[in-house]
Parts: structure tokens; sequence; C-alpha cells
């Protein structure tokens, strides 16, 4: 029997952890890659943080979320996902560790107020997403690839700005015509950098297991299901209103295990 003080130690490796809920109980393996989402996860567990909080958010074919403490009690039919414990995670991304299904990985902020991307202290999802084909991971990869290189054209179309506004009012488009060719080079040369590329294991892992490829280097995930994954297909399935939150609440339970 592993004592409490034991589940609690911090920096520990191999730590497992399980939640309960009433469509069955789910067991998670966090990775020890991902130290800070691990041993923040093991410290609210041991609080018992997430006992009666709710699956606040369920998207089938996508994702369940939760973790959010204005959950607990939360009256029906409340718009939540903006609680947390006060403080942020520093993204611990991983090209090794991505968004395959049955992975626990951290709910955040959006770009515009969270440019490091840092998780929220409290809230996670379980990926459940689906399995593509070959073709249609090619066809998600290029519509990825040319959201990257569009932004990296929009910023450097606007730290340009200036100059090419400049030139406009003078007349001289010769020398407009030389800001755009060179924010063609300098954009090509950034996107050789930035360009996103599916490894082998996650190609193997999204035409076969499924899961939400999107995500990937955007979100940090840091654990996987290692028993009851078919209990997010039966919570991602229940009914629910227009912000995703269940009709019926789905409460949860969350212990260390080893």
């Amino acid at each position: 029997m592993v004592s409490c003080q034991q589940k609690l130690e911090l920096g520990k490796s191999n730590r497992i952890v399980e939640i309960e809920t009433e469509y069955g109980d789910i067991k998670i393996k966090l990775y020890d890659e991902t130290p800070l989402h691990r041993d923040n996860f093991v410290k609210l567990a041991y609080a018992d943080y997430f006992d009666g909080t709710l699956f606040h958010r369920v998207i089938d074919g996508f994702m369940i979320q939760g973790g959010d403490p204005d959950s607990k009690a939360a009256k029906p039919g409340v718009r939540l996902g903006e609680g947390g414990p006060g403080y942020q995670i520093d993204a611990e991304f991983n090209p090794a560790l991505f968004h395959k299904r049955g992975v626990i990985a951290a709910a955040r902020e959006g770009d515009a107020v969270n440019p490091q991307k840092k998780s929220s202290g409290s809230q996670f999802y379980l990926a459940q997403g689906r399995v593509y084909t070959q073709g249609g991971l090619d066809t998600l990869l290029m519509k990825l690839n040319d959201r990257v290189k569009n932004q990296i054209f929009e910023k450097a179309q606007k730290d340009m700005a200036t100059e090419i506004m400049k030139y406009q009012s003078e007349g001289d488009m010769d020398k407009v015509s030389e800001l755009i060719d060179k924010i063609q080079v300098e954009v090509d040369s950034i996107f050789v950098t930035q360009q996103i590329k599916f490894t082998q294991a996650q190609i193997d892992a999204y035409t076969t297991v499924g899961g939400i490829p999107h995500l990937d280097g955007n979100y940090t995930v840091f654990g996987e299901v290692i028993e009851g994954i078919e209990f997010i297909d039966s919570i991602a399935k229940v009914k629910k209103d227009q912000f995703d939150r269940p009709l019926k609440d789905v409460s949860m339970k969350i212990k260390t295990v080893q």
C-alpha cells in the first residue's frame, strides 16, 4: 500500500493517476518528460482539488475537457472554462509527445493573450480525435503550413509597412516592388525553420488510433491513458448545450495511484 506521503512526493517518476467518473475509471500515466505538468497534476490530485469538478466541455470526435474549479456545484446552463488555481505552467513541448487518441494535455488561454503558450494551472483535456487517411493527413499538413506561411508573411509585411507606405506615397513603385520581393525572400527563409512536419510516429498513430494532429506544438501533452480509454468516448457522446457543457453533469474525482 502506497502511503499518502509517497503519493505527494514531487519529482518522482512513473506517476499514475486515476479519474473516477460514473461512466468508468480512466487510468493515466503522466510523462516524466514533462515534469512541471506531472508534479502540478499530482499536487492538485493529492489536495483533492479536482474532486467534484466537471467535464464542462465535451465535443465528440475531438476531446473532453475538465479541471475548472468554478464547475463545482455550478448551476445548470452556466458557461464554464475560465477558472483555475491562479497560476500558469510554462509550456513543455516535446516532439515525441503528440495528440494521439487518449493523451492528456493542458488547456490554455489563446495566443493573443498568451503568446508563450503557457498552460492553465488546472484545466486539462483528454484527446479523442479521429482516424486520418494518409491523404487526409497530407491535406491537413498543407493547410497547417499555409497558415504558418501566412502568419510569417503578415508579420514581415507589418514590420516593413512604414517603408512600403513611404514609397507608395512618393510614387516609387520600383522600391515598393523591391520591398515586396525582400519580404518574400524573408518569408521563405523563416518558413524553412518553422515548417510543420509529421514524424513517422505521428503518421502511424494518426492513421491507426487517430487523434488531434492540428494541436501538436500548441498545447502541452503530459500523459496518456493506459486503462479506460473507452470512457472518453462515452463522455464525449453525452447530450450537451450550446456551450458544449453536458446537460447532465459529468463529475470526477482524481487520485494518485502510483
